[in-house]
């Protein structure tokens, strides 16, 4: 039975049209709604709105039904429209009036914020452990043929040298500062959404959301309801934006890798396992792994436009067009994890050629004129002297 079930049936193309994809979406949130309603129930204990007995049923039947769907076991049907609806007939079905009343003092809006919320603290943890990997392999390449000379490049063209070292540098140096990103983030949605229910908190029944709030690990509850409401369309964008700011890193380099193992380049090889083939050609092996992470950076961005476009124009208070933006965080934080790891993976394979990082002595005509300037030379008459000495070159 639908959570807003009044005795009626509902058209089913409508059904259909307004459940979309969400049953499915909402496989991952099943093991944090879980840990959301545990913590709902004993706040429903210390209210007195659930017995002793029928509290211990609850968290036996969430701790099962966690356990069910981490094995694969559990399932969320169509009809169930989300998992939320499909964790409390399970509960009812197995313990009857205990199930009815997990429901108690919430609506399905705080419902679904708070296991987000849960979700994204897991999943930013678990991003800035993957960037910390991405960082090390970096520096692991770095330690061994980073002091390996190499061309630095501006518009596309040789400018000044440089080395190995430095060039993936910028790479572990970025990984770093999204890390605080990370960090901003987590600090940003450590409160509790659980206990604004639609939008205008819980009247009469003085459950304690400071309770739940702590014991799901979070530092407050949010005070104003409407605002709980209102961070669904400011957190999560901000999530995306992250995972923007991550892919875009990962981008620049996977352009840098494309080119520099070119034949034309040859500065660095990857690994044989890392490329793909032709169908046709023979010779060809493709680094396609990098072409796919430099498109995922614009497939990441476009999602964090559909969640920023999808919360404008909004009045306050919960919309139903909130819903569509679940899909893309998804898939945003899926694809910057995914990108992390192969990219540590790549840079960790990394194979510098020495001879083909040569520096060739145009590289060093900045130099040249910097020595002038030392001995006395103005930098204007310096430069000049020094292009025209390169000119015909």
């Amino acid at each position: 039975m639908k959570l807003w079930a009044k005795g009626y049936d509902l058209d089913k193309d409508i059904e259909s049209f307004t459940v979309g994809d969400d049953y499915i979406l909402d496989r991952r949130l099943v093991k944090f709604d879980c840990l959301a309603s545990a913590a709902h129930a004993r706040a429903l204990r210390k209210a007195g709105l659930l017995k002793a007995g029928e509290l211990k049923n609850i968290l036996a039947g969430l701790k099962q039904i966690a356990a069910l769907d981490a094995a694969g076991k559990f399932e969320v049907k169509r009809e169930d429209e989300d998992c939320h609806t499909a964790i409390e007939g399970w509960l009812t079905a197995k313990y009857g009036e205990a199930g009815k009343k997990v429901h108690t003092g919430r609506s399905r809006n705080d419902q679904v914020l708070a296991a987000l919320r849960l979700y994204e603290r897991e999943t930013l943890g678990e991003l800035k452990t993957r960037l910390g990997a991405f960082a090390a392999a970096c520096k692991k390449v770095a330690a061994k043929q980073g002091r390996l000379p190499m061309p630095g490049y501006t518009h596309m063209r040789r400018a000044m040298p440089t080395t190995v070292g430095v060039w993936l540098g910028c790479f572990a140096a970025a990984a770093a500062d999204d890390a605080k990103h990370v960090d901003f983030l987590l600090k940003l949605i450590d409160q509790s959404p659980l206990g604004s229910a639609a939008g205008f908190g819980v009247p009469v029944l003085g459950i304690d959301k400071g309770y739940s709030a702590k014991l799901m690990g979070f530092s407050k509850a949010i005070e104003n309801p409407i605002y709980a409401q209102f961070t669904r369309s400011k957190f999560e964008p901000a999530i995306m934006h992250l995972c923007s700011q991550v892919m875009l890193t990962l981008n620049k380099l996977a352009t840098d890798l494309v080119l520099f193992s070119m034949p034309e380049f040859g500065f660095v090889s990857l690994p044989e396992k890392f490329c793909t083939g032709s169908s046709i050609m023979p010779q060809k092996k493709n680094p396609d792994v990098l072409e796919l992470v430099r498109g995922k950076y614009h497939a990441v961005l476009g999602e964090e436009l559909k969640a920023l476009s999808l919360a404008g124009n909004l009045p306050s208070g919960y919309n139903r067009d909130a819903q569509l933006g679940k899909g893309p965080l998804f898939a945003a934080l899926a694809a910057a994890l995914a990108s992390l790891g192969i990219m540590a993976k790549v840079a960790d394979g990394l194979v510098f050629n020495k001879e083909k990082c040569a520096l060739a002595p145009e590289l060093f005509a900045t130099e040249e004129a910097y020595r002038l300037v030392k001995a006395g030379l103005p930098f204007r008459d310096a430069y000049r002297q020094v292009a025209q000495k390169f000119r015909g070159r």
